[in-house]
């Protein structure tokens, strides 16, 4: 898989990355990437490819979100979405996802109006940011992607999170989506993805983590003082 550079996407990004709404901070990632394969991410998608074949059920060989897995087409679209995980989050392993992980959007149109709905506040913010609100924010979001992935040609796809598999559902997270828009035609991959960290939860968190730290130092201290008490001793001695 392969970076992008579309800089239309890459100006919507740098303003995803943090959000303040009141509330919660948003925090969103918006790439694109080419789904061809080299080194890593070819060895590891014949792994992958391996694994889905010998370890999928009857079921899931004939039906599945992204289609019968005993079709090579239908693998490769699973192995693209594990891979654009794995690129995004790279401090998170993905590769234990499986076809029951995802979903299939029924039109782009349901997925866009899914994500609007999600975003009005965030909109209410770039109109009031100097030197992006020229443009409505969703405009100018639907206007970059389509630019970027040509949505009309496009299969959509969600990632079903839970508890085993979201390395993101932690307390202080409100809500997330996360979206594939395939392009088959164009090899080409992109990744809309949010979630809402409420700012109380993440700041009782900072809290705790602090005092933690803190404790833990003071035990250093402690450990250190004993330490040389016991070699004073032993001198005495």
């Amino acid at each position: 898989m392969k970076y992008l550079d579309i800089p239309p996407l890459q100006r919507l990004n740098a303003f995803l990355k943090s959000v303040d709404v009141g509330e919660y901070v948003l925090m969103g990632d918006l790439e694109a990437y080419s789904c061809k394969l080299a080194g890593l991410d070819k060895k590891l998608s014949k792994s992958l490819d391996a694994e889905v074949q010998t370890g999928s059920s009857p079921l899931e060989l004939s039906a599945s979100p992204v289609g019968p897995l005993a079709e090579s087409s239908s693998r490769k679209t699973l192995i693209y979405l594990i891979l654009t995980m794995n690129h995004i989050y790279p401090d998170h392993d993905f590769s234990l996802l499986r076809a029951h992980h995802f979903q299939k959007e029924e039109t782009v149109s349901k997925a866009e109006e899914a994500i609007d709905s999600h975003l009005l506040e965030v909109s209410k913010v770039w109109a009031k940011t100097p030197g992006l609100g020229e443009s409505p924010f969703l405009e100018c979001l639907w206007s970059s992607v389509d630019e970027a992935i040509f949505l009309k040609e496009c299969d959509v796809y969600s990632y079903n999170s839970d508890l085993e598999t979201d390395p993101f559902g932690d307390e202080a997270s409100i809500w997330s989506f996360h979206y594939f828009f395939y392009n088959k035609k164009m090899k080409r991959i992109l990744y809309f993805g949010c979630r809402a960290v409420s700012k109380q939860a993440a700041d009782e968190a900072t809290d705790t983590s602090s005092k933690y730290d803190r404790y833990n130092q003071d035990q250093d201290d402690t450990d250190d003082d004993s330490d040389r008490y016991g070699m004073a001793t032993e001198m005495d001695v």
